[in-house]
């Protein structure tokens, strides 16, 4: 009698335990964490700007998303905090930053050593996990993005800066806001089941150059109709997910606007992201560069 009452109570547990919903689960593992960093030693953007002790707006999102998502996000525009012992606390980074980060530059604030960045950079490289938006391209350049004529529209070759050969690519220069049709590549992909056949947002739009040959391409900017000197090129990649070392990069060019960040289909395709670099998800990122966007390299003319 004894066994058959202890057989019913297991059984009764492990229904109990099926019944429990996912997002349950879910919040019951051991959260990822996510240093966010927005130190600006170039422009400021409006999105990252903070108010006193108020957090930037941008900040605020990634509060909501990490509560629903089981993210741990520290914020912080100081440099310093990029030590070794300090870096093995965080499962991914997560930068929206302008400039040569080891200069105070505008903002001020204290800015990485170059030891740090070496670290950081080596911890991605060992396993840690990268997410970037919008100005995250526009940091830490090649020599010839650090002028501001002709050299920037050309390739760097063997010159590009270590922080860009992580990322995957760097930014050469912006036009007007303007609404541009973002093609997806691909639906498996965390957070791109949603996005929908004409996701054409109004958005500080990046020219990028120096595209790593592993790039896993998920959004393709469509240049044609853009107004600017700087998209009059061919397709290139605007979104992307790569390998680097043991790491996982995950990249999108889109975050200017307040609007797109309150947009649900760049949250979802962020979170996909973040849950994909932290390994919370698995995809195919095998390099299609070559194949969707075969002619990224070629690119705008200055004028």
């Amino acid at each position: 009698m004894n066994f058959q009452v202890a057989r019913i109570f297991w059984v009764l547990a492990l229904l109990c335990v099926w019944c429990i919903p996912a997002q349950q689960l879910n919040a019951a593992a051991k959260p990822k964490r996510i240093l966010f960093f927005s130190k600006s030693s170039g422009y400021e953007h409006e999105v990252i700007q903070r108010s006193g002790n108020q957090l930037s707006f941008a900040e605020k999102v990634l509060l909501q998303i990490g509560e629903k998502n089981n993210f741990q996000f520290t914020f912080s525009k100081d440099g310093s905090i990029f030590t070794s012992n300090s870096i093995a606390k965080y499962d991914a980074f997560f930068f929206y930053t302008t400039g040569d980060l080891t200069e105070a530059g505008t903002d001020g604030n204290q800015p990485m050593s170059k030891e740090g960045k070496a670290a950081f950079l080596k911890a991605i490289e060992s396993g840690k996990g990268f997410i970037g938006t919008h100005s995250a391209s526009d940091t830490f350049h090649s020599p010839g993005n650090k002028e501001h004529g002709e050299a920037r529209f050309k390739l760097d070759g063997e010159n590009i800066d270590p922080y860009v050969k992580m990322l995957g690519a760097e930014f050469i220069k912006h036009g007007d806001q303007q609404k541009s049709h973002m093609i997806c590549t691909e639906t498996k992909f965390p957070g791109f089941n949603g996005v929908p056949e004409n996701f054409a947002p109004l958005e500080e739009w990046y020219s990028l150059k120096n595209f790593a040959t592993n790039l896993h391409v998920l959004f393709v900017q469509e240049t044609s109709g853009m107004k600017g000197n700087m998209y009059q090129r061919p397709p290139y990649p605007a979104t992307w997910a790569r390998i680097y070392g043991k790491g996982r990069v995950f990249y999108t060019s889109m975050g200017h606007r307040e609007d797109v960040w309150a947009n649900p289909v760049f949250q979802e395709v962020l979170v996909g992201g973040i849950n994909w670099a932290v390994k919370n998800a698995k995809a195919n990122v095998s390099a299609n560069i070559d194949k969707i966007t075969p002619r990224a390299n070629e690119l705008p003319p200055s004028k």
